[in-house]
This record gives C-alpha cells, structure tokens and sequence, in this order.
C-alpha cells in the first residue's frame, strides 16, 4: 500500500532557525506528538504528557507562533470558550551540508 504524504520545503535562513530550536525543545515536541492525530486541550495535553499547564500554554504558544499547529475553539455547555489544537506536521526532515540548513516539513 502506498501512503501520499503532502511535504513542503522551507528555504529561508529565519524561519529554518525557528523551526529547528523549536523541534530542539523536548516539551514542544512532546506537545506535537500528543496532538499529531486528534485536536486536544491543553488541560488533556498536560495530563496525559505530564507537563505543567504553563508550559503547555508557553509552548503552544511558540508552536503557534512558528504556525506548527491548528487552533479550533468550541463553547462549552458552561458557556466557557475551549481551544483544541492539533498539529499541522507529521515529520519533521532537517539537513545540513555545504554550511546550509535544509528542512522539509511532512504535513499533516
């Protein structure tokens, strides 16, 4: 059976340094194979990787931010807003040769 997986190649210096200190940090990556397969709150990503609730917060943040992950919000029967976040990768490729960085993101 043949898999078809979408990959996209980032070329820019910046965002290669990005992505590269964020997959560095054990608790991003942590948070990204929690929520590779289904979107998750932070309350259930911090229990089930037992990771404090502010790191979670700090890092999904930084996730966020390097646009790693989706955001999808609900209102809850209390009428509290619940965010559940999933990961926009499945994999991550990295190279270094000839003094560049290349990186291939596999989609998810």
């Amino acid at each position: 059976m043949q898999v078809l997986q979408s990959k996209h190649e980032i070329e820019e210096d910046v965002k290669n340094e990005a992505l590269l200190s964020v997959v560095a940090d054990k608790y991003c990556r942590f948070i990204l194979e929690a929520i590779m397969d289904m979107p998750k709150s932070t309350i259930e990503i911090a229990s089930e990787k037992k990771i404090p609730l502010s790191t979670v917060y700090r890092r999904i943040q930084i996730l966020h931010d390097a646009k790693l992950v989706r955001t999808s919000g609900t209102i809850t029967d209390e009428g509290k807003r619940l965010f559940l976040y999933k990961s926009k990768i499945k994999g991550i490729k990295s190279k270094f040769e000839s003094g560049k960085i290349e990186i291939e993101l596999i989609l998810n």
